[in-house]
């Protein structure tokens, strides 16, 4: 039963302004059909946009009474008071996304819970009319000339294909940790995903990912305790990952929700990121959904207008109880990395003319797989193996790059790769940049690519399913020149991992060759290469006189 809600329930709750672009539009008409019940949900997305966007789904929809006043300020039926707030279940809790997006563009509801005659309300600059209208049991909402009146906004909103990117983001998220609901997005007029609603995590991520990501993937669930100085509650997690062999250049593949509502939250990434530890190639992120479930009264999801952080009163339990549960289900022997070595010593090692600033450093032990302990006069040089390779691969494919530029390779046949709605979104919203740096790729149908050519810097040919991880680094925007971060993914690949054992002729060379860099003591991410410590801080350590031996 919808309400309006008390003064003192309205004062505590942190609005905001939740419209800011079209994908504010398409959380809260998501999270209002997921609460209704719905089954499936169906997006329909014009232009950017902020020409119409349409959200049906078969929930349990509303009576003429209930409609009417859902466009009203401050009316919910998910709280009855302040109390409430603190253990709210539900997505939409607020009680004022029909309202605002009403403020901000022409809305049209269109609801019925299941009686023979359904309700229409329109708001259309400020004004509300009411009509009886023909529809089965649920809800339909369109928006249509969002911004129109608000110029400088919608002059603020990027490209149509990146707005769009934002909105198939958004859908995703819940299509994979909602895979019980069946999720269609188009985009004018094109499908661009759909999901089967099958409740089944391994259909999901294929509908997202593709059947290659799926066929290397592996759903968990677990139940953590987690303690509070003066209480104890369980947390459920579950999901799906993919093997450590699947993964990204960025943290956006990994999917986290909770309490059912999708967020991208930095502190529960961080922590899948943990539980895969060391099985993941340097520099690389997994793909995984995770579902963190706790009792209602330890998550505050009202900090934030965007509704895109939580507040839990013990992040670091939470957190700790990700990772290990994370941990566990990556520790069957199925899901671990061969640490196969994929590198060419033998061309990135060969000698230089060049002098080397390590001419006078003696090779004298290894640590652990990943360090090299070098003498040099009176210091001890730690090399990073993998740090160094890097670098010595990236002014490699540096030089010849800027001598001949990125030659291209076709590849015949063309082979097909299967994007995600996102990433297909950005591929469109950047082809240009994306085919400056070598790639050549056509559609195929739905979200698979057909790649036509690779960049070929050194005569060394990125492989076809490296597009999405450049679609997502041009696409973030960090680098200025999106040809060099280009170069710094090829050259992290080949060189030397954790673990590999090098024999002590390619240890020399290494660490030669690491010397004639121009930039040695840096990886080309900024990490470093080489660490010293002086003899002085063995003399105070072992409470030596300086220059004794004895």
């Amino acid at each position: 039963m919808i309400h309006h809600l008390d003064r003192e329930t309205r004062s505590k709750i942190a609005a905001g302004e939740v419209v800011t672009r079209p994908a504010s539009v398409v959380v809260e008409l998501v999270e209002n059909a997921i609460d209704a019940g719905a089954q499936t949900v169906e997006i329909d997305v014009d232009g950017d946009g902020t020409d119409r966007i349409r959200v049906v789904d078969d929930g349990h929809g509303m009576s003429e009474s209930n409609a009417v006043l859902a466009v009203e300020r401050h009316t919910t039926s998910k709280l009855r008071d302040a109390t409430d707030l603190e253990t709210v279940e539900t997505l939409g809790f607020r009680g004022e996304a029909l309202p605002s997006i009403a403020t901000v563009a022409r809305l049209e509801l269109t609801t019925n819970d299941g009686t023979p005659r359904g309700t229409r309300v329109v708001v259309d600059d400020g004004e509300k009319t009411v009509h009886p209208a023909g529809r089965g049991q649920g809800t339909t909402v369109e928006v249509t000339g969002l911004f129109a009146d608000r110029p400088a906004r919608k002059k603020s909103l990027a490209s149509p294909k990146a707005e769009f990117a934002r909105i198939s983001s958004v859908v995703t998220r819940y299509a994979l940790t909602r895979p019980d609901v069946r999720f269609v997005l188009r985009h004018d007029g094109h499908q661009t995903l759909t999901t089967p609603g099958t409740d089944r995590f391994s259909d999901a991520m294929l509908a997202v990912y593709g059947r290659d990501a799926a066929s290397h993937a592996s759903t968990f669930e677990s139940t953590r305790t987690v303690a509070l100085t003066d209480e104890t509650a369980a947390a459920d997690i579950d999901g799906v990952l993919c093997h450590p062999d699947v993964t990204r250049s960025r943290r956006d593949h990994i999917h986290v929700s909770v309490n059912g509502r999708a967020l991208t939250d930095a502190r529960i990434r961080r922590a899948v990121v943990d539980g895969y530890g060391t099985l993941l190639p340097d520099g690389r992120e997994p793909v995984a959904v995770v579902r963190v479930s706790v009792p209602p009264e330890w998550v505050d999801h009202n900090v934030h207008p965007a509704k895109d952080a939580v507040e839990f009163r013990d992040a670091d339990a939470v957190a700790d109880a990700v990772e290990s549960s994370v941990r566990d289900a990556l520790s069957t022997a199925d899901l671990r990395r061969s640490g196969e070595l994929a590198m060419d010593l033998d061309t990135s090692l060969e000698p230089v003319e060049a002098s080397s600033v390590f001419d006078d450093v003696r090779v004298i032990g290894r640590f652990r797989g990943l360090y090299l302990l070098c003498e040099a006069g009176d210091e001890l040089l730690v090399v990073d193996q993998h740090a160094a390779h890097e670098r010595v691969n990236y002014e490699r494919l540096s030089a010849a790059v800027e001598s001949a530029g990125i030659d291209s390779v076709a590849i015949d046949p063309p082979e097909s790769v299967s994007l995600t709605a996102t990433d297909a979104a950005l591929l469109e919203a950047n082809r240009e940049v994306i085919e400056s740096l070598g790639f050549r790729v056509a559609e195929f149908g739905g979200d698979t690519y057909r790649v036509e050519a690779v960049p070929a810097p050194l005569g060394r040919p990125f492989a076809p399913d490296a597009l999405a991880d450049v679609v997502a680094d041009v696409a973030a925007g960090h680098a200025s020149d999106p040809r060099d971060e280009l170069l710094k993914e090829l050259a992290c690949h080949p060189s030397i991992k954790a673990g590999d054992d090098l024999s002590d002729e390619d240890a020399i060379r290494l660490v030669e060759r690491l010397g004639s860099c121009e930039t040695p003591y840096t990886c080309p991410h900024g990490r470093p290469t080489v660490l010293a410590i002086d003899e002085s801080t063995f003399v105070r350590g072992f409470g030596r006189r300086s220059g004794r031996r004895g």
